[in-house]
């Protein structure tokens, strides 16, 4: 289903990140490193649909280096998640975003490599200020939101090293894992109108460092 990047659907994804009822915080293990990520919403390069924002770290980067990523980081020492995500939307792609822009907030995803990771939703509506940082970034893509709700977009398969399920988002000829495929994962059924939880959705083993 296309979604017009226009202030209708705008609304209409405000009201169900609004239904959608969080994880409590209580639920999270304590001793994970806070982090944020954005689910930043734009416009698609191809159509009028709107689409989020996907990057692939630079290569030289010490962690996670050539993985699609959401735009994001460790929380700053007094640093919400909110403001962390919009930090980083600025320093990785050059959108500098408000509280404004906060559509809401999905469940905090817990990593095996120690974070707990906070997925926000934003309205990013000037597309053409986006400059992506080399230190952090070696390109960003615009995926839309209708690539995600098809029913072919995830599948879900099983490793040795565990019992839970992974998730996977099948983007062009790439594999997304978790915990990125996950949120994105979470974020399609949010769309739905579904409650469905992703913190026990497993990620690959290269992902646990």
């Amino acid at each position: 289903m296309m979604r017009v990047f226009d202030d209708a659907t705008r609304r209409n994804i405000t009201k169900a990140c609004a239904a959608f009822a969080r994880l409590p915080e209580a639920a999270a293990p304590p001793a994970l490193k806070r982090a944020a990520v954005a689910l930043a919403l734009t416009a698609d390069s191809e159509s009028n649909d709107t689409a989020f924002l996907l990057t692939l770290r630079a290569s030289h980067l010490r962690a996670h280096r050539g993985q699609w990523a959401l735009p994001g980081g460790r929380c700053d020492a007094g640093e919400t998640p909110v403001e962390a995500a919009l930090r980083e939307l600025d320093e990785e792609l050059g959108l500098r975003l408000t509280g404004a822009e906060v559509l809401g907030t999905l469940d905090d995803y817990p990593t095996r490599s120690g974070y707990l990771i906070t997925p926000v939703v934003v309205w990013a509506p000037d597309s053409a200020a986006i400059r992506p940082n080399p230190d952090e970034v070696a390109s960003v893509h615009r995926i839309a939101l209708a690539t995600i709700e098809r029913d072919d977009a995830f599948d879900f398969t099983v490793i040795p090293e565990s019992s839970r399920r992974v998730v996977r988002f099948h983007h062009r000829m790439s594999l997304i894992h978790a915990p990125t495929a996950a949120m994105i994962y979470q974020f399609r059924e949010v769309l739905a109108g579904r409650q469905t939880r992703v913190t026990d959705l497993e990620q690959p083993v290269f992902a646990w460092k």
